[in-house]
């Protein structure tokens, strides 16, 4: 069995020939891809976007949280989150309420429901990424195991948003 990945196209070059940037970006393009696609042929049921996903995890570590904050946190236009926010109201994931420090201001919060599909979310994903990492060898295990320290710190030198409150 190959340690090259399968997909519709080949890298554009060798790993030898290819910058290490530009192989960790086609790697994470290609994990992000491949993870979207067996999610919806896995678990049909989940259809929630990708957007939305990313703001029911923040709050479901941050909540309840201003709309800017959350905008802060994933680096959208206060305006693309909001309307985001809208769509999950619509659909009872989130709920918005008066922030109990500024009355003029208001909050939003993860539901019951919305921590359900979060929950939910997270174990089908799980679920099949360690799936996936079942049908790899031992050394490649291995490697991506030893490779997670290392991967955090570089989405901190990318400069993910910091988790404290100076952070947003």
């Amino acid at each position: 069995m190959s340690a090259q990945p399968r997909s519709e196209a080949p890298p554009p070059r060798s790993a030898a020939q290819a910058p290490e940037g530009r192989l960790l970006t086609e790697a994470v393009t290609r994990l992000r891809r491949a993870l979207r696609s067996s999610i919806r042929t896995d678990y049909p049921w989940e259809t929630l976007p990708m957007a939305q996903v990313e703001l029911l995890q923040v709050l479901g570590e941050h909540s309840p949280a201003r709309i800017s904050d959350l905008a802060a946190r994933r680096r959208l236009a206060p305006s693309t989150v909001s309307g985001l926010i809208g769509q999950m109201i619509g659909t009872g994931l989130v709920a918005r309420d008066v922030d109990a420090a500024d009355r003029r201001a208001s909050v939003v919060t993860l539901t019951d429901a919305g921590r359900e599909k979060l929950a939910a979310w997270t174990t089908a994903h799980e679920r099949r990424i360690d799936a996936a990492l079942a049908a790899l060898d031992d050394g490649s295990r291995a490697a991506i195991a030893q490779a997670l320290p290392a991967l955090f710190q570089l989405a901190e030198n990318l400069g993910e948003p910091p988790d404290g409150p100076a952070g947003g």
